[in-house]
């Protein structure tokens, strides 16, 4: 059984103390080392090559931005970080989802009163599958490449054949957004809708980072809110986004706090997808980018059925090479293609 080395940052003993037991409980993991600040981490990422890094974000004399982004640049490596839950720890923390971290837990679900063993569950077997299969990408080579793709498809007179585009990620999907969500012209006329997994609180900012950076309004949906081109729409975390129309055929949001089938998430890309797809049918488009897990399956296998298309990321440029291969592997994506190369493809079947 091939182990995994973990070095665990955190200016704080009692927090480095209880990460560490709880790592350790997997016999699939071993604490490499420890970090006090984010000097530290450089440090002893080049010297002990971890295989993964849990990092701290506010931490003494270098913050885990600042170190994260060292390491990218010197001694890549996947790097999850550990952030409270407050307003400006959520700002830092897609900050570095940003600058390339492949993930990010609170802290207070591991380590507190309230702490469930779900949870610690959870962050074990993501920390193990990001060790065993997460890349760290090479984000400015990518951008290069979409850029030029980009323009020369803006530039020309498009005639929309699709009325949504819907676009479902998890694990890495911040920076894979990043690279395309700012692509999008303004006159673009189909709205979109995007399902990303992430603790309840963060989509809101993550909405309000990206309208600061898109040609496109973006916003966290609300309960009714109604479709309208121009848009791009982020699902809230914590609840489930369906999508229902109106007697004046109107097409309109309705955030729940339910689920009506069995799921890990909230928001579920399957939830979302099954009531889309019924009323968009083949003017539905959906992509499935990177992310662990198989959320999206059942969701895309409805689409299929209504005759909508499907496009996957490629193994290469996923951090998280789950739920695209699920997807393919089922035969229900009708493109499967790199980050690098997907804008151009959403903008030839749109």
């Amino acid at each position: 059984m091939k182990q995994y080395g973990v070095l665990v940052v955190d200016d704080s003993s009692f927090m480095r103390r209880c990460i560490s037991l709880i790592i350790e409980k997997d016999p699939q993991f071993f604490i490499i080392g420890i970090a006090r600040n984010g000097i530290d981490a450089i440090e002893k990422v080049q010297r002990l090559k971890p295989d993964i890094v849990t990092m701290d974000l506010e931490m003494p004399e270098m913050d885990g931005i600042d170190a994260l982004k060292e390491i990218m640049k010197n001694s890549p490596v996947p790097v999850v970080m550990l952030s409270n839950y407050t307003e400006e720890g959520t700002q830092i923390a897609l900050e570095a989802l940003e600058e390339g971290a492949v993930d990010f837990f609170l802290k207070s679900s591991l380590v507190g009163d309230e702490v469930k063993e779900e949870v610690v569950n959870e962050f074990v077997n993501r920390l193990k599958v990001i060790a065993t299969s997460s890349k760290v990408q090479n984000n400015e080579t990518d951008t290069k490449v979409e850029n030029l793709e980009a323009k020369n498809i803006e530039e020309s007179s498009i005639d929309y054949k699709r009325d949504l585009l819907i676009i479902g990620c998890s694990t890495g999907g911040p920076s894979a957004l990043q690279s395309l969500l700012p692509r999008f012209s303004k006159n673009l006329t189909v709205p979109i809708l995007v399902i990303q997994h992430m603790p309840p609180g963060f989509t809101k900012a993550l909405a309000e980072r990206f309208d600061t950076i898109c040609n496109l309004h973006v916003k966290e949906i609300e309960n009714n809110d109604v479709l309208e081109a121009g848009n791009i729409y982020i699902a809230p975390a914590g609840f489930q986004t369906f999508l229902e129309r109106n007697r004046e055929n109107k097409i309109f949001f309705k955030v729940k706090d339910y689920s009506p089938i069995e799921t890990l998430y909230k928001p579920s890309i399957n939830v979302t997808l099954n009531s889309a797809a019924p009323i968009f049918k083949e003017k539905l488009l959906t992509v499935i980018l990177t992310g662990m897990g198989n959320d999206g399956l059942i969701g895309c296998k409805n689409v299929k059925e209504n005759n909508g298309d499907v496009i996957v990321e490629a193994e290469e440029s996923c951090i998280v090479y789950g739920m695209p291969r699920v997807v393919f592997e089922a035969g229900f994506a009708d493109t499967q293609v790199s980050l690098p190369h997907i804008f151009e493809h959403i903008m030839l079947n749109l």
